[in-house]
């Protein structure tokens, strides 16, 4: 049977999106030949449902078989990866969509792609603290911490362990606003005495910050979103990519060369 190739590219996409199995067989085919057998297994549908599948295949061109076994043609493995492609998009889209209003960095240059494998730590409801409990356990990692933009709702709630790991030595530099550093200095000033004289702690003032947090540690960023109604922390996104690392030290270093250095005396007044 010769299949026509004058539909719409989006039939073939829809062809494989309508069902999971489909999507699954196509991709377990560009790893290794399978037989009926393997992929019903591995699909959990039934027999028929995979024979007319792999007859379908077998008309696209996608795969061949060879006894009782097919496998993916070059052409089935192109369609696969871009299927593949596709679905990741739609998956990371997934993840940042409810929070993105939290996040507002459009014009950041912010590779959205990052996502992808991110670990996305949202505010719930029985839970507040979720995203501030996983910043913690991000700081309790790293020997060397840099922060940029609105960080009054991450550091009132773990202003303990901050402190803490600033006299144990964890190298720290964060760029505030002026009225953000004023009010932590006057409102914890036990928390700021022994970072200070540790020696471990710089902050630098900016007066135009994003509305919205970067924090770098040794192996991985993340970025904070709040309520800029009650200033509490909704979301953190940390990840690893390294294409993620790159924009945030690009980042970081765009406001370092237009911050100051803080002034208490000056910051009081």
């Amino acid at each position: 049977m010769i299949s026509r190739a004058n539909g719409s590219p989006l039939e073939d996409i829809g062809f494989l999106a309508r069902s999971d199995h489909r999507v699954a067989a196509l991709d377990a085919l560009t790893e290794r030949p399978c037989s009926r057998t393997d992929l019903q297994e591995l699909t959990g549908v039934s027999q028929s449902t995979i024979r007319r599948t792999l007859r379908t295949f077998e008309d696209r061109h996608w795969v061949r078989k060879d006894g009782h076994q097919y496998e993916a043609t070059q052409l089935g493995a192109f369609v696969a990866a871009g299927m593949r492609d596709v679905i990741d998009r739609f998956e990371t889209e997934r993840k940042l969509r409810d929070v993105w209003q939290w996040l507002p960095i459009e014009a950041s240059g912010f590779p959205i792609e990052i996502g992808s494998d991110a670990v996305v730590t949202v505010a719930e409801i029985d839970d507040p603290y979720r995203p501030v409990n996983r910043f913690v356990s991000l700081l309790r990692e790293t020997n060397r911490f840099r922060f940029v933009g609105f960080d009054l709702g991450l550091l009132e709630p773990c202003r303990d362990e901050l402190s803490r790991r600033i006299v144990d030595g964890m190298e720290t530099e964060i760029i505030d606003p002026p009225r953000i550093a004023s009010y932590i200095l006057s409102t914890y000033p036990e928390h700021c005495s022994g970072p200070r004289e540790s020696d471990n702690l710089t902050v630098r003032l900016h007066d135009d910050l994003p509305p919205y947090g970067v924090a770098i540690f040794d192996r991985r960023i993340a970025i904070s979103g709040h309520d800029p109604e009650s200033g509490t922390v909704r979301v953190v996104i940390d990840t690893g990519a390294p294409e993620a690392r790159e924009w945030a030290e690009s980042m970081y270093e765009s406001y370092r060369r237009d911050s100051r250095p803080l002034v208490p005396e000056l910051v009081a007044e």
